[in-house]
């Protein structure tokens, strides 16, 4: 992810970004085209027990991470959500939606906890009865009717209706989530929106398959994650069916809505691409996103195979100070496009697209390791310049990030200890990338780039922490790396590079 912030501490880096092979069948989520459950009585909101500690087998109320410890649920791992969600009026984002999680109990519980924020509840069951439930700021806590075991398959339908509520996200002083603007819908959520268009185990240590159901009315269209595998008119109103069938962190989740123009294309290995641009943007809008095939290829010749099954990218006819790498569809804000400076824009879409590698299907373990994603995603960007110039135009590229760094030391504070109203600070981005380099340098090319290949092929699909990290490039280099980490990670003083005469 890229912010404002980030781009007023470094200009350069302003062309950088704020980002299972079957199909998933509704059946196995107990949601059929029609209602999955028409009919069912509302339930009304009901007092039961909070505290987790005064009962074990209640589902904890938080994931349990070191930044956002309510984040997330525990006692119970969600394997599929499928959202099917009706806008009625786009301008105001008047809505009502249902919900299925299908999950399975990872302790016996008589109560467990969702992420949600705002709208009515209209019905809430839990294997197709009723459940009781309470709410607490995004806390909805559930007791279903009959107690879940340990290891038991269960499946929980919420329906709701309103308007999703305005929220700024703990991690920065912006609006994150379901956010409206005139012309259309986008989301942008990490790490903490998505609870604010529907309930969620909200970390990403519980990566999840998703469906997206989504009916707008004309001449709007939708453009999410994954694979578009349904388009129905249904004369007032489209209703737009997307399958995303590889496992997805939830803050990953994207639903837009707006006129698009849709351009289609395939990398020279055949990953397919679609791109989606509001109607209305500059004439050459696509003009940085033409060598996505070139970038797709090249990047999986270094980390490995790209994970999905389609890429593309979408632009927003609006300036949200950003851009995010949702799973198979980066979004981007129109002040995030210079077409003044198609190259220097085109390194933003190499760190969205290196994303899809490091971030989303490499997820954190915890949030405080975020710099695995951003330190990643923009040492990518000065990997494609390698690619493009060479390796004097990777020099050169290092020497200007290293230079700004040392210049404005207050916007870069060590990567690996990001504190949490400040996560998308310009040092886990900046000397994220530089910790990276400086790794290259230690051990040499042929062990860096067998490490990048060893610890995505081992983490691809899951979670990893920096601990996962440092131990890959030990094995791989077979040298001790814990002090050179410590001093790169950890230590407030930035370290040398001296092969390039930095630092001296």
């Amino acid at each position: 992810m890229n912010t404002a912030k980030k781009l007023l501490a470094l200009l350069f880096i302003a062309a950088a970004a704020l980002a299972c092979k079957t199909l998933i069948p509704t059946t196995a989520i107990g949601a059929p085209e029609s209602n999955p459950v028409e009919g069912t009585v509302a339930v009304t909101e009901a007092g039961i027990p909070s505290p987790e500690e005064s009962n074990p087998q209640v589902g904890s109320s938080g994931a349990g991470d070191s930044l956002y410890p309510n984040f997330g649920n525990g006692g119970y791992d969600v394997q599929n959500y499928l959202l099917d969600i009706t806008v009625h009026d786009v301008s105001i984002s008047d809505l009502t939606a249902t919900t299925t999680i299908a999950a399975t109990a990872t302790q016996d519980l008589v109560a467990f906890n969702l992420d949600f924020i705002g709208f009515d509840i209209t019905s809430l069951t839990v294997n197709g009865d009723p459940a009781a439930f309470s709410r607490s700021g995004q806390e909805l806590t559930i007791t279903p009717a009959k107690p879940l075991a340990k290891n038991e398959s269960f499946t929980v339908v919420v329906e709701y209706k309103g308007i999703p509520e305005v929220m700024n996200s703990e991690s920065l002083p912006v609006q994150m989530g379901w956010v409206i603007f005139e012309g259309g819908i986008f989301v942008l959520s990490e790490p903490d929106g998505a609870a604010t268009f529907y309930p969620v185990n909200d970390h990403p240590s519980d990566k999840a398959l998703f469906t997206f159901r989504v009916t707008v009315p004309k001449p709007y269209e939708v453009a999410a994650n994954g694979v578009l595998s349904d388009k129905k008119d249904n004369g007032d109103t489209t209703t737009y069916l997307f399958k995303l069938r590889d496992p997805m962190a939830s803050y990953l989740a994207t639903i837009n809505i707006g006129e698009f123009n849709e351009e289609t294309m395939q990398s020279p290995s055949g990953i397919p691409i679609r791109n989606y641009y509001e109607i209305n943007l500059p004439k050459g809008v696509n003009r940085p996103f033409a060598r996505q095939g070139e970038m797709l290829d090249y990047f999986s010749q270094i980390f490995g195979p790209y994970p999905f099954e389609v890429y593309g990218s979408l632009v927003m006819n609006t300036d949200f100070g950003a851009a995010l790498e949702n799973q198979t569809i980066s979004i981007y804000g129109m002040d995030m496009i210079d077409l003044n400076d198609v190259s220097g824009t085109e390194l933003t879409v190499a760190h969205e697209l290196s994303h899809q590698w490091f971030g989303d299907s490499v997820s954190v373990a915890d949030w405080s390791d975020i710099w695995l994603n951003e330190g990643f995603a923009t040492y990518s960007e000065g990997l494609w310049v390698e690619h493009l110039h060479g390796r004097a135009g990777l020099d050169e590229w290092i020497k200007y990030i290293y230079n700004e760094v040392k210049a404005f030391p207050e916007y870069f504070p060590a990567p690996g200890n990001p504190r949490a109203d400040d996560l998308f600070n310009g040092g886990v981005y900046s000397r994220g990338g530089l910790t990276l380099h400086a790794l290259r340098l230690e051990v040499g090319d042929d062990a860096f780039f067998k490490i990048l290949k060893t610890y995505y092929d081992r983490y691809k699909g899951g979670n990893a922490s920096t601990k996962d990290f440092i131990a890959v490039a030990e094995e791989v280099s077979g040298k001790d790396l814990k002090q050179f980490f410590d001093n790169w990670l950890y230590q407030d003083t930035l370290m040398p590079i001296p092969e390039l005469g930095l630092g001296k």
